[in-house]
């Protein structure tokens, strides 16, 4: 098909003058509207006003200039249907072969810190999408490009094929500016139920009847978890919060599939803190964590958790690396990557020496805790969804009950112990002194059992810790376990139907416990 007429009204106007010019050169005439005709004008290349085609204006601030039959006529009507061709003449509709439109930008005006509502309604393009459906409707007839990543194989099959395009790249544009228009009205609809979510109480939107998840390629990764899998990171666009796809690789080898999750575990959970903190993870999991006056003691302390578990870890910092936390890094033996806010020259200086340490810089990560939408999990033909567990509690909130109340000191690890937890697969177990783990249990089918393991991680540092369990104890033998090893107090949600044998066997052991009455699995 031979492109005679093309209508072009963009606000993104990366790549347009290449395209103005080549389609100037073929002797294609150039319909355009508003900026983007001053734009086209400015390149020395003759351009027609759609208001002056339509003859009727733009008006209501430009809310409507290309919704015209004129227009659509020009964009719908089926050249080989002598009505459809009879009526475009006897109301002078020219037919159009081309549109170049791209939207109003509303993805970055929402993601644009308190962006006021107004605002993003009269980002809502509406003329636009309208005249992409018409055009890609009719794609046998009109070429319709929305991506300015398309432009240049455009150019080059017009100048190949003297003005004209092949079927096959027609319906190639066509079914991507359907998907482009659909991403477009699912953002529309996500950004307004979200509106509606935090003005109302009952939080009725948040689990609408229908669901519908997008997602753009950040980049292919070399496999998944495991060699012979094939593996993507997708970046979901329908979140306006930081995410992990945000952040910058500053150095190191190409990141996989399991450096991923294992980046996201450091920073959501480094993220909790204020003060300076570390973690150490490894297999989604952390093997260490700690907070202190410096980020060089908080890693030295997170390392001192469990330094076998940390080899090919992946740590997490929440403030910016300086020299002495890099140092204290390189000579911490192999790691796979870090993540943290930001790194001073002498920091870069040092962990750029090792050419496969992977270095992410996240920026700014203050509020990430309190940051999340909806959660979801993938299972064999469906999805589970759920509010991310973001909930905290502090001294107000939790309840003693047992004849011995922790002390003052005891209840800040207790509550550094209780944010840790959440972050460690089920059942789980965190046994810290003052604000740093000494032993982690995770991941076993038996709560026990994460207690024997979290024991045997702290060695003789269990003596004097305190102890934190993501869900209630179903039998006393946790607590004897604890109590051998010298926990000297508990923070746990209650709610169990052993309750009472559990907080006798704390009083039996003179340990002091304390319930939140909030749970924290993580499967």
């Amino acid at each position: 098909m031979k492109i005679k007429r093309a209508l072009i009204s963009v606000s993104d106007k990366a790549g347009l003058e290449k395209l103005v010019k080549a389609l100037d050169k073929l002797g294609v005439e150039i319909l355009s509207t508003g900026g983007t005709a001053k734009f086209i004008h400015s390149l020395g290349v003759k351009v027609t006003e759609v208001s002056d085609y339509t003859g009727f204006p733009e008006i209501m601030d430009g809310r409507v200039k290309t919704l015209h039959p004129k227009i659509h006529g020009a964009l719908l009507a089926l050249r080989d249907n002598k009505e459809h061709m009879a009526q475009a003449k006897k109301h002078n509709i020219q037919m159009i072969d081309m549109i170049v439109v791209n939207l109003y930008p509303f993805e970055k005006t929402i993601a644009k810190k308190d962006v006021e509502f107004e605002e993003a309604i009269e980002n809502i393009d509406i003329g636009g999408p309208s005249m992409l459906r018409s055009a890609s409707k009719n794609f046998k007839s009109v070429a319709v490009l929305s991506d300015p990543a398309d432009y240049n194989d455009v150019i080059d099959e017009l100048k190949e094929n003297k003005g004209s395009l092949s079927e096959e790249t027609l319906f190639g544009l066509s079914a991507a500016t359907f998907r482009r228009t659909s991403e477009y009205d699912f953002l529309i609809s996500e950004y307004l139920n979200s509106v509606r979510k935090n003005e109302t109480a009952s939080g009725k939107s948040l689990f609408p009847k229908n669901m519908r998840l997008e997602f753009e390629k950040v980049e292919d990764l070399r496999y998944g978890e495991n060699p012979h899998q094939r593996g993507a990171f997708y970046k979901d666009i329908t979140t306006s919060g930081f995410s992990l796809a945000d952040a910058k690789q500053i150095h190191g080898k190409e990141l996989s599939f399991n450096n991923l999750i294992d980046l996201d575990a450091a920073l959501s959970l480094v993220a909790e803190f204020d003060e300076p903190a570390a973690c150490i993870i490894k297999h989604a999991t952390p093997c260490g964590v700690a907070a202190g006056k410096s980020l060089t003691d908080a890693f030295s302390n997170a390392l001192e958790c469990d330094k076998l578990s940390a080899f090919g870890g992946v740590i997490g910092l929440n403030g910016t690396v300086d020299e002495k936390t890099a140092l204290a890094m390189a000579d911490a033996g192999f790691t796979e990557c870090i993540i943290a806010p930001s790194y001073d020259e002498k920091a870069l200086e040092i962990l750029t020496k090792k050419k496969n340490l992977r270095l992410m810089e996240a920026g700014d990560i203050k509020g990430l805790g309190s940051q999340c939408e909806l959660d979801f999990k993938k299972i064999r033909g469906g999805a589970l969804f759920q509010e991310c567990d973001i909930e905290d509690v502090d001294k107000k909130d939790i309840k003693a009950v047992t004849k011995k109340r922790p002390t003052d000191a005891e209840l800040d690890s207790l509550l550094f112990a209780w944010r840790v937890v959440k972050h460690v697969k089920s059942n789980a177990i965190v046994l810290c002194r003052e604000k740093k783990t000494v032993g982690i249990g995770a991941g076993q089918a038996s709560r026990v059992d994460s207690v024997i393991i979290a024991i045997r991680k702290a060695e003789g540092r269990a003596k004097g810790s305190v102890l934190a369990s993501d869900a209630f104890f179903p039998k006393p033998d946790s607590i004897e376990a604890a109590a051998k090893s010298g926990v000297s107090a508990i923070i746990q949600p209650g709610g169990s139907i052993a309750d009472q044998e559990v907080i006798d066997a704390a009083n039996k052991a003179g340990i002091g416990m304390v319930f939140t009455g909030m749970r924290h699995f993580r499967h």
